[in-house]
């Protein structure tokens, strides 16, 4: 028997020729290693590894090279296509099946617009705007912007109800970009919403770097988002008069060079024409924010030193790569519209009339500005059309061509919790066969409330003191080992759960203990609320913006809260906000407003039409978000309002146990039980529970 014969049966050899590499390179070795224990020593499989297939050979070679032969050979293909093949060998991290997803997705909204586009026609014909031999596209010569100049008009003047369905179904061919607020792209650059500041800027013919200085010279520590075509404007202002005091070194070339350069790139460039090494700026971080600006303001009108001028291209730099994107370009042409008080179909005809070969394909704007332009025509022609009732314009708005369907619900894909799981055998009707499934409770997110109680007793629980120094007066030990009491188990709970992480430092602080003498096991410190430090953080803004100055760094987490309780009723806001009851069960667990804020936070959208008056005070994105009664409402005026930057962004991953699951650990972590037994057993006399299923 041969060797290929020997081992051709094998699974390992068949895993061989169609494994990946690393399997490949494993089982080859492995099979070297069985040939020369098994005698055969002049055996040798060969293998030529290929993109698209892989080949190999089982050779015998003698002693006399004559004698030698080939005992097998083959090859197995594993096809690509071109581009495959291309992203393959490039390296690129795109699957097939990635691709295929894309498709799929263009070819639903492709048959969802269809659908659409045969409801409206069905529409206008019942109302009899159109029938079946009215021509409802350009027809003829000289007809390709025949529609856009008749959308455009349709907004100020008459047009017959035969043109105002050629208009609506181009409406409804493009009707938007629409936002998920769950999902997000760093590529995409943000979406913008600071149409009262745009206002505030043209009206009164500042610069965002004036702006903001005079709001920092009034004390006021919030700074809104600016939008790129503002910024930009401003780039080139202090350049354009920079230039008159340093004509030689600000080039177009240099001018070119800074485009679209974040802050660290802008100073490379800058820093060999302008030879300058750079300047630390006097006072503290607030002192050196209002230079920064200054900088900026005094250079539209006066004469910077180079190292002031890179400092203030720098900052321009920097805003306009945090907002430009495609968001930020769609920001942009929604700003000009509400500017300039024009409609998309305006807005693009003026574009053809100056250049009849500019393209207009990739021109996205928000789904409100369709609806927004929706609402100024039909308002128009309602006055000269009786068949334009409210009840018709309900429908054809938002229950055809508006229409968003919610996104299907995905928690059937969560997984279940790692305690509260379990098999469950059933007879597949459709197979005719017994099979399992896994049924029970599923697991709760990273950023509940509940879990972040849970992480934080369970890190307290975990912690392990060990005295390393070299004081008598401690322990002759030294392995002697601090432990915990009831009251040092609360302080830390209280800090972990208003600040969040604590670091090995804060631990020994709080406890009184001496970073040289002690160690914890924790090289970190203590994992804290992460959701509680991003709100917290908002409401120490609004304190300090109603004047109540707290220092956060000197009082203790409990005096925080004490002064917010006292303070939030004062300014209009429902102090229950700071205290989650994790005892709490059913209904009223859920519907203490902490919870509820944290739900808002973690699953609230947009899907209703924003109104006028709602899109000036909040923007384009997140109104229902900022429109609720709780912390984000408060400031709901101007520039003193909370951008979408300024919420908090929760964490949307998910752990291993469930809602149910938890209340019951916590209960016996709060008295030191880890071990599971106990967990569940209150009425458990801690003196009884072993040492060693205790943690200290």
């Amino acid at each position: 028997m041969n060797c290929f014969q020997k081992y051709k049966d094998n699974k390992l050899f068949l895993i061989l020729l169609t494994g990946n590499r690393t399997v490949r390179e494993f089982l080859f070795n492995s099979f070297i290693k069985i040939s020369y224990t098994t005698g055969i020593m002049k055996r040798i499989l060969g293998l030529d590894l290929g993109t698209t297939s892989i080949g190999w050979a089982l050779v015998e070679e003698a002693e006399n090279k004559e004698n030698s032969n080939i005992i097998k050979l083959g090859v197995r293909v594993n096809p690509l296509t071109v581009d495959e093949k291309i992203n393959f060998e490039g390296g690129k991290p795109i699957t097939t099946n990635a691709d295929r997803t894309l498709k799929r997705g263009a070819r639903r909204n492709l048959d969802r617009y269809q659908l659409r586009r045969d409801f409206l026609i069905r529409e206008l014909k019942k109302v009899k705007f159109i029938d079946n031999e009215t021509p409802i596209t350009e027809i003829g010569k000289n007809t390709t912007h025949q529609t856009l100049s008749i959308r455009s008009s349709a907004a100020r003047e008459k047009i017959s109800l035969e043109n105002l369905s050629k208009i609506l179904l181009t409406i409804n061919k493009k009707r938007g970009y629409k936002s998920s607020r769950k999902t997000s792209n760093d590529n995409d650059g943000v979406a913008i919403d600071g149409m009262a500041v745009a206002k505030i800027l043209y009206n009164d013919n500042l610069t965002p770097g004036q702006y903001v200085y005079n709001l920092l010279k009034e004390n006021k520590k919030f700074i809104p988002d600016f939008y790129p075509s503002d910024l930009t404007a401003e780039f080139n202002a202090l350049w354009t008069k920079q230039q008159e005091f340093y004509p030689e070194i600000l080039t177009q070339l240099l001018y070119q060079d800074l485009q679209g350069k974040n802050k660290g790139q802008t100073w490379t460039i800058c820093s060999k024409p302008f030879e300058i090494k750079g300047i630390k700026l006097a006072g503290n971080k607030t002192e050196q924010k209002l230079q920064r600006y200054e900088f900026r303001k005094e250079g539209l009108s006066n004469k910077l030193s180079l190292e002031h001028l890179a400092i203030a291209l720098q900052e321009i730099n920097n805003d306009i790569n945090s907002t430009s994107g495609y968001l930020g370009k769609i920001s942009d042409r929604s700003k000009v519209l509400y500017i300039d008080k024009v409609t998309i179909g305006e807005y693009l005809y003026s574009q053809i009339k100056k250049n009849p070969h500019t393209s207009l394909k990739n021109q996205v704007f928000y789904r409100q500005d369709y609806l927004d332009e929706f609402e100024q025509i039909w308002k128009t022609q309602a006055q000269f059309h009786s068949e334009l009732t409210d009840e018709l314009k309900t429908k054809i708005r938002d229950v055809i061509i508006f229409y968003q369907r919610p996104l299907k619900s995905q928690k059937g894909l969560l997984s279940f919790c790692l305690f509260e799981s379990w098999q469950q055998e059933y007879f597949d009707k459709v197979k005719q066969k017994k099979r399992k499934r896994t049924i029970g409770q599923r697991v709760v997110p990273k950023s509940s409330p509940l879990f972040q109680e849970f992480k934080i007793w369970q890190n307290i629980n975990d912690l392990e003191f060990k005295f390393v120094g070299k004081s008598k007066d401690v322990a002759a030990d030294n392995d002697e080992k601090f432990k915990l009491d009831e009251e040092d188990r609360r302080l830390l709970f209280t800090e972990a759960n208003l600040r969040g992480d604590l670091s090995r430092t804060n631990v020994f602080k709080l406890l009184g203990l001496n970073p040289k003498e002690w160690k914890i096991n924790f090289e970190d410190g203590i994992k804290g609320n992460t959701t509680n430090e991003k709100i917290f953080n908002v409401y120490q803004e609004i304190a300090s913006r109603e004047g109540y100055g707290i220092d956060w760094q000197k009082n203790s987490a409990q005096e925080i809260i004490e002064e917010l309780k006292h303070i939030f009723p004062l300014i209009g806001i429902d102090a229950s906000l700071l205290e989650f009851d994790s005892t709490m069960q059913g209904n009223d667990y859920s519907r203490q407003s902490s919870y509820e804020l944290w739900h808002l936070l973690y699953s609230a959208g947009d899907d209703s039409k924003i109104t006028e008056e709602d899109k000036l005070l909040y923007g384009n994105s997140d109104v229902n978000l900022k429109k609720k009664d709780y912390v984000l409402t408060v400031y709901s005026n101007g520039d003193e309002r909370f951008m979408d930057k300024k919420n908090p962004r929760v964490n949307r991953s998910y752990v291993v146990c469930s809602l149910e699951e938890i209340p019951e650990y916590i209960e016996g972590m709060k008295r030191g039980y880890w071990t599971h037994p106990y967990l569940k057993k209150g009425d458990v006399n801690p003196e009884d529970v072993p040492y060693e299923e205790k943690v200290m």
